[in-house]
């Protein structure tokens, strides 16, 4: 690769590479850039084979044991301390239960958001891979959708209140986000768009090195999952614990569900602008706008958190009518 070669010539360390990006717009100055090589980690961290069949344990796959075990201690304590309740929504053994629903409404939900969100042209003549999930595609819209429905039914099993469980369920969620996102960048998915900026990083598929032609010699991209990892993610689960924790968050019931909703959805907008779109979506337009009016448009990953948005505010409002 001819980013290696320069590194190798110039005695550079092989996670920064220096290079003069040159571009064929005779507009465009020659840019000394500081670009980030993507890190050679293994998506596996280790990997057996049993009678001919490979088993491995993968890094996204560790990323949803973490997030789940990690959120499901942290509502567990959420629930041992009274003070924080007008009424505590349910007793710390009934948490390991809702957890279970929850891994369900997960994967289920996310399967079929991404099926039905992202590539229903493909799924819908090859119905048989809608159940591989193991292939990958999961879509987080359709994952909330999923928690969102396990939570009802939960909820109306054990004759608890659905908003105060809701905001248990969402107190916990940024935790997932950020392990979740931060096993994307491992992976090498889900990059961002082209960039220049001293951060970049050079991914190395194929299709991640297919910027435009008069793009410059490397094909660097924002880490746009990085991003990601810490809006939805880091100071997500901050502000929240700052509303839980001192400003008595979970005593208006659904109020930690619209500042999840809301925050995630502001957080995922924001992000959309500097995250490459899905193949299918650019093939319409360069931009990989859904629904477009001219020059202005919005990605398919804004359009399902417009809904978040206003739904998180509405549920805001309400509660601080009832306050």
């Amino acid at each position: 690769m001819l980013t290696d070669i320069y590194a190798r010539d110039h005695h550079l360390p092989s996670t920064t590479i220096e290079i003069r990006c040159f571009r064929t717009n005779p507009d465009t100055d020659d840019i000394m850039l500081f670009i980030i090589q993507f890190p050679n980690i293994s998506p596996d961290i280790f990997s057996i084979e049993i009678f001919g069949t490979t088993l491995a344990l993968r890094w996204y796959a560790l990323a949803y044991i973490a997030g789940i075990l990690f959120g499901w201690q942290y509502i567990v304590a959420l629930v041992k301390r009274d003070r924080l309740w007008i009424n505590a929504p349910m007793a710390a053994r009934q948490v390991e239960d809702l957890m279970t629903w929850m891994v369900v409404g997960i994967i289920v939900g996310g399967r079929l958001g991404f099926v039905l969100f992202y590539n229903w042209g493909y799924y819908s003549q090859n119905v048989i891979e809608i159940a591989k999930v193991w292939n990958g595609g999961m879509s987080f819209h359709g994952g909330l959708l999923g928690v969102i429905i396990a939570a009802l039914l939960f909820s109306w099993r054990n004759k608890l209140s659905y908003l105060s469980v809701g905001d248990a369920v969402a107190a916990g969620a940024p935790l997932g986000l950020l392990f979740g996102r931060i096993a994307n960048f491992i992976n090498g998915e889900l990059w961002g768009r082209p960039s220049d900026a001293s951060w970049a990083v050079i991914f190395p598929s194929d299709v991640a090195q297919s910027c435009p032609l008069d793009w410059g010699i490397v094909c660097a991209r924002h880490p746009s999952q990085l991003y990601e990892a810490a809006l939805e993610g880091a100071v997500l689960f901050i502000l929240m614990g700052w509303f839980i924790w001192r400003k008595g968050g979970f005593k208006v019931p659904g109020r930690m569900i619209g500042i999840f909703l809301a925050g995630y959805g502001i957080a995922r907008f924001i992000v959309e602008f500097f995250r490459e779109p899905d193949e299918q979506f650019l093939n319409a337009n360069a931009l990989g706008h859904v629904v477009s009016i001219g020059d202005i448009g919005v990605t398919m990953g804004q359009l399902l958190s417009l809904p978040m948005i206003l739904g998180g505010i509405l549920l805001l409002s309400l509660g601080k009518m009832r306050k």
